[in-house]
């Protein structure tokens, strides 16, 4: 199993390490002449991005959830999804003695959790499934059916579940999982319709693995990165209480529409007026670079925010990007030449696709920046474009997953 190591506070564009500087407003204008209008909106866009990221954090957001929450003590913990590592630290700081299995994505767990005592930490794959994936599957159903009937079960979802953990029938196999995924992720399919199409088989999906729960309580928490946080869509209804209400209660601890108002509150803490903010990131990417590039370039000064979850229809053999690559270059044509704007596009769980970028950062420089960029879109490999372009944005894992996010400056 390979571990990962949270990094501090930062992002890498181009290959350049951003830090954020916590300094007086002073100092801060200071530096802010010398870098020059295009590093400072670049600045700006970092730091309303990481206050977004901070608000919906995995291990904070659950530590307020159970401390809000009416007292509840459980027996154990299943925590799963791309934020599962913090969430269950997160669980693990108010309930240090109850064991724990914990199942998130390869290189989103780190050594200090996995060496705790009564926890047990699997790495399985995303966006495609794994044999660890029917591992971690197998794993959450005999825990939760081994319980007994007067325990408490706290259950921690965050979206990537629906890949990185499940049990299948006897008549399907773990190739017949990854053909279905492959096909819906490439015909541009939204998560709503890929979970639907995944619970049928599951036999822990659509509230399946609560079912299976004999004891007299389960608490869900879920970070949702779905449109209308429907907690039924959530990692395909992993935490869906609908087979057993009587028994089941769950809540939304982060969710997009948080990250934005975070991201908002701080853009006006930076002395920006915030222009838009609202989850309207949904539709094909393409149309989407139309639709937001036509109000950037006619736009007055300010800060424009969006949320939500694009699609991407794939050509036969993709290149190297996701769909906030696809979508940050698309808007890099439509502000090309100008030198007032600057978009970030991004995963909020810091990564976008089966690559190890979140997004990208681009301005009205970026289109020109490297050669050929349409022919790099319609390969889907906009992602070695914008590496060429000192334009793509690396994050590392982020401990949470509320979808996507979209931030513009305009001057």
């Amino acid at each position: 199993m390979r571990h990962h190591t949270p990094i501090s506070p930062g992002w890498t564009i181009g290959g350049e390490i951003i830090s954020i500087d916590r300094v007086g407003r002073s100092r801060q204008q200071q530096l802010d002449v010398a870098m020059g209008k295009e590093l400072k909106r670049k600045r700006a866009i970092l730091e309303i991005w990481q206050a977004a990221i901070d608000a919906v954090e995995g291990r904070m957001s659950v530590i307020e959830a159970i401390t809000q929450d009416d007292v509840f003590e459980p027996d154990q913990i299943l925590a799963v999804g791309k934020a599962a590592q913090a969430m269950g630290e997160g669980a693990l700081e108010k309930f240090p003695q109850c064991p724990a299995l914990i199942v998130t994505k390869h290189g989103h767990s780190d050594l200090t959790l996995a060496a705790r005592d009564r926890v047990e930490v699997i790495e399985s794959g995303h966006p495609i499934p794994d044999e660890n994936s029917l591992e971690a599957g197998r794993a959450l159903l005999d825990r939760a059916r081994a319980m007994p009937a007067d325990s408490r079960l706290l259950l921690l979802v965050s979206g990537g579940a629906s890949a990185l953990a499940e049990a299948l029938p006897d008549d399907m196999t773990l190739d017949d999982l990854k053909r279905i995924t492959e096909e819906m992720i490439a015909t541009g399919k939204t998560i709503a319709e890929i979970n639907a199409r995944r619970k049928q088989a599951s036999l822990i999906k659509d509230g399946k693995l609560i079912e299976a729960y004999p004891g007299v309580e389960v608490r869900i928490y879920a970070i949702s990165d779905v449109e209308g946080d429907a907690i039924a869509t959530i990692g395909s209804g992993i935490g869906d209480p609908h087979r057993a209400p009587a028994r089941a209660r769950a809540r939304i601890v982060a969710s997009n529409s948080i990250a934005r108002e975070r991201a908002a509150r701080r853009a006006l803490e930076l002395d920006f007026e915030v222009r838009r903010n609202d989850e309207s990131l949904y539709g094909d990417v393409f149309e989407l670079a139309v639709r937001i590039g036509n109000e950037l370039r006619d736009a007055v000064p300010g800060v424009y925010i969006y949320g939500g979850e694009p699609t991407i229809v794939l050509p036969e053999k993709p290149g190297r990007g996701g769909r906030n690559q696809s979508l940050a270059l698309a808007l890099a044509e439509h502000i090309d030449g100008r030198d007032d704007i600057s978009i970030l596009v991004a995963g909020t769980d810091g990564t976008d696709g089966p690559t190890d970028a979140a997004g990208g950062l681009v301005t009205g420089a970026t289109w020109s920046a490297a050669d050929d960029p349409r022919n790099a879109l319609e390969r889907a490999d906009a992602g070695s474009f914008l590496e060429c372009a000192d334009s793509l944005f690396t994050t590392g894992p982020t401990n949470t997953n509320v979808m996507d996010l979209v931030i513009a400056i305009v001057d």
